[in-house]
């Protein structure tokens, strides 16, 4: 049997060379944008306005100048399809719907504006605000539920608070990985961090975690069943046998995640790209990093954190 945890340095350089790069990627877009990543009107506020052209006239530059005449000359123009489409997406910072007449009219100077498929968004920055405060407090409130509940359950299995700040541990290494990811689309793509992004965020947190969690279950179960056997191995034969069940259920996901990529519409490719990669990570971290993570605490290789046991027999001694 291929001793999995044993490779553990390698696994945790391979997630070092993900994470680094995007928190080095997170910092230079903040120093270059003022941000880490490019944030949408649900938490900066203002108006998107989506338009539609009867025909050809309207450039980036003739539409920059209708909204500088209006108060703001730092809109985000975007041409949405294909050049033909003659559609066009463009977020304003202000929240003054009243101007929409009058933005219209100037428009029309450009070329014909269909008015059936004219729409305008607009969003608070007091609601922009307090949706990314409930987006924190939901993950930190996560993190504290999720390893309380591990601690209980584990409560028969020594350290069990170590099995605990693991899984928060890969669930941080998978929402880094996400964060990194996002960052460098939002500067190479134009993706920029919605309610959705949250929500696919959330959603790689509830996986990473329930993986773990299967793995840790099966050592908890195997423990008192191999006595005398060394910590490693028994955590190494528990991932085999929980290996299948987590490749089967994120498989399934992933496939249909790859369909709606190729075939869906454009306004959740983003969407599913990130819950794509997020599980992707998920399913990598529960058992390359959370596992290795918590055998390298138990065996003393962690800086500043004390040794645990290396048996079963030393493990049912402390229950």
């Amino acid at each position: 049997m291929f001793n999995i945890v044993q490779k553990r340095r390698w696994y945790f350089l391979l997630s070092a060379t993900f994470i680094l790069p995007g928190l080095a990627i997170m910092i230079f877009s903040t120093l270059s944008t003022g941000a880490p990543f490019r944030l949408s009107i649900d938490f900066l506020g203002g108006s998107i306005y989506e338009l539609k052209f009867d025909q050809a006239g309207a450039t980036e530059d003739g539409l920059r100048g209708v909204f500088a005449s209006v108060g703001d000359d730092s809109v985000i123009i975007q041409q949405i399809g294909a050049a033909d489409d003659y559609r066009w997406s463009v977020r304003a910072g202000f929240h003054d719907v009243s101007v929409t007449n009058d933005i219209l009219e100037r428009l029309a100077r450009l070329a014909p504006v269909d008015r059936d498929s004219f729409r305008v968004e607009t969003v608070s920055a007091t609601i922009g605000q307090e949706v990314t405060r409930s987006a924190l407090a939901a993950v930190a409130v996560g993190a504290l539920v999720i390893t309380g509940f591990i601690v209980i359950a584990f409560r028969q299995v020594p350290n069990a608070i170590r099995y605990g700040v693991c899984a928060i541990a890969a669930m941080i290494h998978d929402i880094l990985v996400v964060m990194g990811v996002m960052s460098l689309f939002g500067l190479l793509l134009g993706w920029e961090i919605d309610a959705l992004f949250l929500t696919a965020v959330l959603t790689v947190v509830g996986f990473s975690v329930q993986d773990s969690i299967v793995v840790f279950d099966r050592i908890r179960e195997n423990i008192p069943k191999h006595l005398g056997e060394p910590y490693e191995t028994i955590v190494n034969r528990s991932i085999w046998e929980t290996i299948h069940r987590s490749l089967a259920t994120q498989l399934n996901a992933f496939f249909i995640m790859i369909a709606i990529l190729l075939f869906g519409g454009e306004t959740v490719k983003q969407f599913i790209a990130i819950l794509f990669i997020g599980l992707l990570s998920g399913t990598y971290s529960s058992i390359f990093t959370a596992v290795p993570l918590l055998v390298a605490w138990e065996k003393g290789e962690l800086p500043f954190v004390g040794r645990g046991w290396h048996t079963a027999e030393e493990a049912v001694e402390h229950v």
